[in-house]
């Protein structure tokens, strides 16, 4: 169940403009950085939205584009071609889906299995636990070939623990529960640098996790992505898109009505983006409208 007081924080709004946040503290110290090519699409889990779903085919060069599925991190025996992610790629006009499994890095490490990445346009990582994807392919050739995706302009996108494998330090990473924020798993793929990514967020009341990787490593940014929302990543810029919101802990805070932020804890900040939102990876800053936001 949602936490009503701080989702209904998350709901105010006025007709004013909005405000920057405040001014940098020590924490940002360490720019976040995305990718100097191609795209990032970081989903928080439970993903319905077709617009989501679209987007990916869009950024990735429409709907003959080559989309690998990698359904790894969900841990069951074995994964087909017709795994419901990949079926719902192709409900929605993506003609080229493949999905691509392995536990073994022995496998991972061959040409023969890399051959379908060489010319992909998109990777999409399922859910499941983040640590398996670790398991399977760090320090492989696929793993190698999943960063050329970036390389070549194309997008790499996954959802739950797909979404905090992108980041460089892996969130809930440990083999022995996902309740453990700091565990035996800690370095993700890196996609997003300086930064730990998080999901489920207000559905599962996870609003204040993310303080425990801040004490750990405070010059990360956090990013903790609700279910069925995006954050989607060109550059420095992030976008938020879909049906609620995304959490960002970078030790400042905005507001859309102008409002100081006061907290009795103030150590512990963080605010919410909603669909349309824009955010300065490298700056650490919302990035502020023109426009009156409502």
């Amino acid at each position: 169940m949602r936490i009503i007081t701080l989702f209904s924080f998350a709901l105010a709004t006025t007709t004013s403009l909005a405000f920057p946040s405040s001014k940098p503290t020590p924490r940002d110290t360490n720019s976040t950085i995305g990718p100097e090519k191609g795209y990032l699409v970081i989903v928080g889990g439970n993903l319905q939205s077709e617009s989501i779903y679209s987007r990916i085919i869009a950024l990735a060069g429409g709907p003959s584009a080559s989309i690998i599925v990698v359904p790894t991190a969900g841990g069951e025996p074995t994964y087909g071609q017709n795994f419901s992610t990949a079926l719902t790629f192709r409900e929605l006009g993506a003609t080229n889906v493949n999905v691509l499994h392995t536990y073994d890095p022995a496998v991972a490490d061959t040409d023969a299995f890399v051959a379908p990445l060489i010319t992909a346009d998109a990777v999409f990582f399922g859910g499941g636990r983040q640590w398996r994807l670790v398991d399977a392919y760090a320090g492989t050739k696929t793993e190698v070939a999943f960063n050329e995706v970036l390389e070549r302009g194309g997008v790499i996108s996954g959802s739950s623990a797909g979404a905090s494998i992108i980041g460089s330090f892996l969130a809930r990473g440990d083999t022995s529960g996902n309740d453990i924020l700091v565990g035996d798993h800690t370095v993700g793929f890196g996609y997003l640098k300086n930064s730990a990514i998080d999901q489920h967020v207000l559905v599962r009341n996870r609003h204040f996790d993310m303080f425990q990787i801040l004490e750990v490593q405070p010059e990360l940014l956090g990013i903790a992505i609700d279910e069925d929302t995006a954050v989607v990543v060109s550059g420095n810029d992030a976008e938020v898109i879909g049906s609620t919101y995304a959490l960002i802990y970078d030790g400042g805070f905005w507001s859309r009505d102008g409002s100081g932020g006061k907290y009795d804890l103030p150590e512990k900040k963080f605010y919410f983006l909603k669909e349309g939102d824009r955010y300065d990876l490298a700056a650490r800053r919302k990035i502020i409208s023109s426009r009156a936001q409502f």
